[in-house]
């Protein structure tokens, strides 16, 4: 039964979903989107379990309280997503992935997928952890970086994750040109890596809670997720 239990951090104690099941082959850490831990994040992370995997989410805005909030709520929103630093990112992540090794799930059997901020979040864990497999969701930071780490185009040679990227061509926020460099930066990476763009899609096109949900692109890039978990964990 999916639970919140909290966790240590330097900047005390943060909320972790944990879906379960307690004896899946591996784990995957689901990254929030910029309104927090919400229901779509939380259904997100029991999909996961329900496919097999010990799914968690770490709640990254309890350093502002902890809020969720509705997709209507942006300005309400920017000021927990600014107070995200990247080292506080890292002493979270450490945390997580503290709570499932002590599980009996090693940094190679750890997948992360994350959306939206949480995209932006997951690439660069990519980069800076060695871990199974990383999917991200049209995550921002391709050409100057978010949240104070480096953008994706300078992430990219030192990825340590097999890595796969999605996004949507009418994401206005993320232009195909900049999705289009992240995918000449990557060809120096030394793990496999990919990018699939979706024509029809727009930011936020996986979650059936927002306006831009876009079924087919949703149906496809899960699969591929799974896919991708399948392969690398």
């Amino acid at each position: 039964m999916a639970k919140t239990v909290m966790l240590d951090t330097p900047d005390g104690e943060m909320g972790l979903y944990d879906a379960g099941p307690d004896d899946g082959a591996a784990a995957v850490v689901v990254i929030q989107e910029a309104f927090g831990v919400n229901d779509h994040v939380e259904d997100v992370t029991r999909r996961l379990a329900a496919a097999g995997y010990r799914a968690v989410a770490p709640h990254l805005f309890h350093r502002t309280g902890d809020p969720r909030f509705g997709y209507d709520n942006i300005p309400e929103v920017m000021p927990h997503m600014q107070a995200v630093t990247v080292e506080g990112v890292r002493a979270d992540l450490d945390a997580t992935l503290a709570y499932l090794g002590a599980a009996g799930f090693a940094a190679g059997r750890v997948g992360t997928v994350g959306f939206c901020m949480g995209g932006s979040v997951t690439f660069w864990a990519a980069a800076n952890y060695p871990l199974g497999a990383a999917v991200t969701f049209y995550g921002g930071g391709i050409s100057t970086g978010r949240l104070g780490m480096a953008p994706h185009v300078e992430l990219a040679s030192s990825l340590q994750t097999p890595w796969l990227g999605l996004y949507g061509d009418l994401d206005r926020g993320i232009p195909v040109e900049e999705v289009e460099a992240l995918r000449s930066a990557l060809g120096g990476a030394s793990v496999p890596v990919e990018i699939v763009r979706y024509a029809e899609a727009d930011h936020g096109f996986h979650c059936d809670a927002r306006a831009s949900f876009h079924r087919a692109s949703s149906e496809d890039a899960w699969a591929r997720t799974l896919s991708w978990f399948g392969t690398y964990l």
